[in-house]
């Protein structure tokens, strides 16, 4: 396989979406995709998400993050996340990556090591046997945590369900969970980025959205530069 796979990972409210997004829009305007494209070094660039990223994941994402009146056990919600990351790595990411295309994913592995193994409290060493069988041994190339203050994250989401006009702008499954699991979370994160400097790069999501969308510009820059052997005046001329 010849692709790249950038994965976008967060606690709630780090917004990492919307960042994903700007990242595409940037990736487009500063000339990298149509250089990369141009001298066949990448095909296309695609999005996609865990879970939901195939239409199976999508009926596996409605069941782990609507608030049910039965309570999911961790083990369960464990093993759903695995069964959606089964799907979206055969069904998508494998073909995309053997294409050449670069994807950007929002959530992957490291989601689950800082959700539910940190977060939950579940085994770490059976997390990672999951996520092997899951994935084939399938690992991004770039990981980028968007690392914010939890209370600013959750203060953050409550103000996005209150602008939501639609009224749908309630709190999902996982966003429900105390502040000590969000605490929990976002130590996962910190020890995967101690542990993994190389690929699970930390980025502050503190300041407006073209602040951290700078920052990482210039993550990117650094790794694509490195990966495709190109300068910057590659790109620009």
């Amino acid at each position: 396989m010849t692709g790249k796979f950038i994965v976008f990972e967060g606690t709630e409210g780090c917004g990492k979406t919307t960042q994903l997004e700007r990242s595409r829009q940037w990736l487009l305007q500063s000339r990298w995709l149509p250089t990369l494209q141009q001298k066949g070094l990448i095909k296309d660039l695609v999005l996609t998400r865990e879970p939901g990223g195939t239409q199976l994941g999508i009926g596996i994402r409605q069941l782990l993050l609507s608030p049910t009146k039965e309570p999911i056990h961790d083990r369960s919600e464990l093993l759903l996340y695995a069964a959606d990351r089964a799907q979206h790595v055969e069904q998508f990411l494998r073909p995309h990556l053997e294409e050449n295309d670069l994807i950007l994913c929002d959530r992957y592995t490291d989601s689950t090591i800082a959700y539910q193994g940190y977060g939950r409290g579940l085994d770490l060493t059976l997390i990672d046997q999951l996520n092997q069988i899951a994935t084939q041994d399938l690992q991004s190339d770039l990981t980028i945590w968007l690392d914010l203050d939890v209370e600013t994250g959750l203060a953050r989401m409550q103000q996005r369900g209150k602008r939501d006009a639609s009224g749908t702008g309630k709190p999902d499954r996982i966003e429900q969970a105390d502040l000590d699991f969000h605490q929990r979370v976002r130590q996962g994160f910190a020890h995967l980025a101690q542990t993994e400097p190389q690929r699970f790069i930390q980025v502050d999501a503190r300041g407006s959205e073209l602040q951290v969308a700078e920052r990482i510009e210039s993550v990117l820059n650094h790794s694509l530069t490195q990966w495709f052997n190109l300068a910057s005046y590659d790109v620009d001329s």
